[in-house]
């Protein structure tokens, strides 16, 4: 296994709890972990019984996230926790336009707010997205109109957009998704939580540039995940495209340090 460079790690998908301390905790966890930064999103909407529950069974809730806490947080660590907004599709589309400057991304959840991602107000938040040059986030349930084809379909209407599928599609062996996927440029994968097979299959299939590592912290340990690319056996430029600069790029970033 080949390590990473310390601090030429981006995890672009970490979320902040709603306690006090909670950016000095991420923070902490990312120096012992060699994290440069991290793309933070709001937690603690749902608890994770009723949130594990509600993948089987159905639920949601229909109040929002506190994203102003997010963007305290990532005051308190510039540089390093980057601010997505969760957007709640029950609120009115300007909650999130409005406020969009202030942040680098915008995610939706299915299985928080009970959405589909065939919803004509999910398909507003995406474009809007692309509006603001931010990258759409969204994880897929087995549930009619949540589900990878579904998100698929929403990426092919929005060319302008950049989309990001979440913990490698449905589950932690969905081949199928990056099949799906595969022929959209305009779609990446994050790594969380599927296994390294389908990891490895995601770099193979559609390429090193459209795979970002991320851990989903503090529901996964980052030293697990970094275990997981550090098995895939990539060369050190796939493994520097997937570990941090595709996340630079899909943020704006390298068009920023070109100016």
């Amino acid at each position: 296994m080949t390590a990473c460079h310390p601090g030429r790690v981006f995890d672009f998908h970490a979320r902040l709890p709603p306690k006090p301390d909670a950016a000095r905790a991420l923070v902490s966890t990312m120096d012992r972990h060699g994290i440069g930064r991290a793309a933070v999103c709001a937690g603690g909407t749902v608890d994770p019984d009723s949130l594990s529950r509600w993948l089987i069974e159905g639920g949601h809730v229909e109040t929002g996230a506190d994203n102003d806490a997010v963007l305290a947080a990532c005051a308190q660590a510039p540089g390093r926790l980057v601010p997505l907004y969760f957007a709640n599709p029950h609120e009115p589309l300007a909650r999130y336009r409005d406020r969009a400057s202030r942040f680098r991304g915008v995610e939706v959840s299915p299985a928080v707010h009970g959405v589909t991602l065939t919803d004509e107000r999910v398909r507003s938040l995406a474009e809007t997205a692309g509006e603001c040059r931010h990258p759409f986030y969204a994880v897929c349930l087995q549930r009619p109109g949540c589900g990878v084809a579904e998100f698929a379909e929403l990426a092919r209407a929005l060319p302008g957009t950049t989309f990001v599928l979440g913990h490698l599609g449905i589950g932690n062996i969905d081949f199928h998704a990056l099949n799906l996927v595969r022929g959209l440029g305009n779609v990446l994968v994050e790594t969380s939580g599927g296994y390294s097979s389908v990891a490895g299959a995601a770099v193979r299939r559609l390429g090193a540039e459209r795979v970002l590592f991320a851990a989903e912290y503090p529901l996964q340990d980052h030293a697990v995940e970094l275990a997981k690319i550090a098995a895939l056996g990539l060369s050190e430029a796939e493994r520097d495209l997937v570990l941090y600069g595709n996340a630079l790029r899909i943020l704006g970033e390298e068009r920023e340090r070109a100016r």
